[in-house]
């Protein structure tokens, strides 16, 4: 297969997507890396020759890579994910409207240009969590305890805020991603609470959570993607949701992400089919032969293949 990865500058140096896109060459793919934020690019003639099976898009909100992912979908070729999902996804405040329109558990959400202004939020959903509409990996998230405190929350540049009342919870977060119907949780320190003493790592992913994650995949149409839950006093709750996240201490992450991509790209995923699963596949530990990971995907054994003319 023909495979355009739009990789926007944060990410030239990491790991993922990258090394997935090498992956994906060893298999004997062929795979061109675009950054949309550093190429000239012919855009137009590029996108309407049609010559990529599917476009993959690891990139910042707001940036350039999205409008492309887009220009692709519109003369009707396949991307990873559906590029209607990704902008669902980016916007959260159009995410929280979705979200709880569909009953999926999204703290009541207030918005804003200035912190300054949720100080009309009802006294009783204090503290409440900040944030900007368009971050992503924690990005400027604060706590502000109390009405008063809001002005401390001010940060120039930042443009549209959400705000959330706090969940009380352990201090960690339950980060569940999706690879296409299978589903891995890890635990992580959360972001409001930096200093707390949380083991990171794998962890089981309880049947609440699974259902929910699985429901936010069929509401928004999304493939590839990953989710922030709290696991607060009257149960989880979704805190963000991010389309193509890092899929960090995801066992054999790289391969069985290549596998997703390939498979997504043979099908349209989501998008195409229009039946996202609901029924989550929660894979167990990858069994290990010689001391190598087993690999997920079929491909995997393709390793001494002729390289794909990656452009890395």
């Amino acid at each position: 297969m023909k495979l355009c990865f739009l990789v926007e500058e944060l990410y030239r140096h990491d790991g993922m997507p990258l090394d997935v896109a090498r992956r994906l060459s060893s298999w004997g793919h062929q795979v061109d890396v675009v950054r949309p934020g550093g190429s000239l690019l012919r855009i137009s003639e590029e996108v309407r020759a049609g010559t990529h099976d599917a476009w993959v898009l690891k990139t910042v909100s707001g940036g350039p890579g999205l409008t492309l992912l887009e220009a692709a979908a519109a003369v009707g070729l396949t991307t990873v994910n559906d590029a209607r999902s990704i902008r669902a996804v980016r916007d959260k405040v159009l995410t929280s409207v979705i979200a709880r329109q569909h009953g999926l558990p999204v703290p009541v959400t207030y918005s804003a240009p200035r912190a300054t202004l949720f100080a009309d939020v009802p006294d009783e959903l204090f503290p409440l969590v900040v944030k900007p509409a368009d971050g992503s990996s924690g990005r400027g998230v604060r706590l502000v305890p109390d009405p008063g405190r809001l002005a401390e929350a001010e940060q120039a540049g930042e443009g549209q805020l959400i705000a959330q009342p706090y969940v009380s919870n352990s201090g960690s977060d339950l980060k569940v991603y999706c690879l296409a119907g299978e589903f891995h949780a890890t635990l992580r320190r959360s972001p409001l609470h930096p200093d707390g003493p949380v083991d990171e790592g794998a962890v089981p992913l309880p049947a609440e959570v699974a259902a929910a994650a699985a429901k936010v995949g069929a509401v928004f149409g999304l493939d590839l993607y990953g989710i922030d839950v709290v696991l607060g006093p009257d149960g989880p709750v979704i805190v963000d949701i991010n389309d193509f996240p890092s899929f960090r201490q995801v066992p054999d992450a790289v391969s069985r992400l290549a596998g997703a991509v390939l498979d997504l790209a043979r099908t349209g995923g989501a998008a195409r089919t229009g039946v996202p699963a609901f029924a989550p596949r929660i894979p167990a530990q990858p069994r290990t032969l010689h001391g190598q990971p087993h690999h997920p995907h079929p491909e995997a054994d393709m390793l001494a293949a002729a390289p794909g003319a990656a452009q890395i």
